[in-house]
């Protein structure tokens, strides 16, 4: 079974201004120290998972990954892309920020928070490989997700009210595993996405908003637009899907899947339909980018 976590799109509560999360967050920081390098050997996982969720267990002042300075960037400012919006902010980039990889150490000055790691991150990316970057909007393809029937969800899309509170499954320490109890996602603030050996996707979240599942969905069933939540839905909720996956060819699934394709589950299982509409969606655009003098 193969097992990981979908990251979601983030909205910016105003462009070109702090957002709520780095406000809470505490706004500028600086690690102590950091080191920058350029990693040409075999990859080593980071200190914890580079996604824009807010899931996270407690590593204290400690910062390691070895990624391309892509991923730094999606992570510092949060942000989860869609196919068109990437395309979009890549157009004009040189092919070095997705493909080489610099690992970073780093420490800060004291136990931090996950986005407070990510402010520590924006200054570094500032400093060393002078990134400068500014939020616009720009109009793309888009899916606008909807109720098939207004006020009406779903049998896999529940108030997270009715379902195990997060205190009964709390985090820990180490990988997420399957939950004993059959309870998915095992943890709650994470979007998670299964593949068992029936070929069967399943993918899901606890606690989330409609806003952040609309971030999420698109990666799970391989979409390129991004999906804009217009269901007038609030509040917390906890949704599970399962469906065929598309194959990498593109090709229709086989006659005899076991699951509906992940369309057809969205209706069936979330009571949700999607329209194809024109959005004007945030759009992280970089200014100017160099590589770093190593450290």
């Amino acid at each position: 079974m193969r097992t990981w976590l979908v990251a979601a799109a983030c909205c910016l509560a105003a462009l070109g201004q702090e957002t709520d999360w780095e406000k809470a967050a505490g706004g500028k920081r600086t690690f102590e120290v950091a080191s920058v390098k350029l990693d040409t050997g075999p990859f080593h996982p980071p200190s914890f998972p580079l996604d824009n969720g807010d899931a996270f267990r407690p590593v204290g002042d400690r910062f390691s990954a070895d990624f391309p300075l892509w991923t730094y960037i999606t992570f510092a400012y949060k942000v989860s892309l869609s196919v068109d919006q990437r395309q979009a902010m890549l157009a004009h980039l040189p092919e070095w920020i997705t493909k080489d990889r610099y690992g970073i150490e780093a420490r800060a000055a004291g136990v931090a928070t996950k986005d407070q790691m990510r402010l520590m991150m924006q200054s570094l990316l500032a400093e060393r490989f002078k990134l400068a970057v500014h939020f616009e909007t720009r109009e793309f393809p888009a899916l606008a997700m909807l109720l098939v029937k207004p006020g009406q969800t779903g049998p896999k899309l529940r108030p997270h009210s009715e379902g195990v509170p997060c205190e009964e499954t709390p985090a820990g320490n180490g990988p997420i595993r399957p939950s004993p109890s059959g309870v998915f996602p095992p943890v709650c603030d994470v979007v998670m996405m299964t593949i068992g050996r029936d070929a069967i996707a399943k993918g899901g979240s606890r606690n989330t908003t409609l806003a952040l599942m609309a971030g999420a969905l698109p990666g799970m069933g391989r979409l390129d637009h991004a999906m804009v939540d217009q269901t007038g839905l609030t509040g917390r909720w906890d949704f599970a899907i399962e469906f065929t996956p598309e194959r990498p060819d593109g090709a229709p699934p086989p006659e005899d899947a076991q699951a509906p394709t992940f369309i057809q589950a969205l209706r069936e299982q979330l009571g949700l339909k999607l329209e194809s509409i024109k959005a004007q969606l945030p759009l992280l655009t970089i200014d100017h980018v160099e590589r770093p003098t190593e450290n």
